[in-house]
């Protein structure tokens, strides 16, 4: 599923135009990233936590050469599933 299909689904199920649901989607998603650039935990209740997780400095291997390498620390993202979203996926 695409963007441009969620927002046609979010536009038929509130009767509310495509423009005006994909400025909602839009509005979501902004407000999302900047919460969990800042550091926030994001909790979807049913959907699912985002947050962002800090990855420490550790030692790796080069594929091609074996040779030991240093890997930075790093900020990712986390998502954890909520459990409606998790029995839905399970269930099929």
């Amino acid at each position: 599923m695409y963007k441009s299909d969620l927002v046609k689904q979010v536009s038929e199920a509130t009767g509310v135009s495509n423009k005006d649901a994909e400025a909602v989607l839009n509005s979501a998603i902004d407000a999302i990233i900047k919460a969990v650039a800042s550091g926030d935990k994001v909790v979807l209740t049913g959907f699912g936590t985002l947050e962002r997780k800090t990855r420490k400095a550790r030692k790796g291997r080069h594929p091609s050469t074996g040779a030991v390498i240093d890997i930075a620390a790093k900020n990712a993202i986390s998502f954890a599933p909520g459990k409606i979203f998790k029995s839905s996926v399970e269930e099929g």
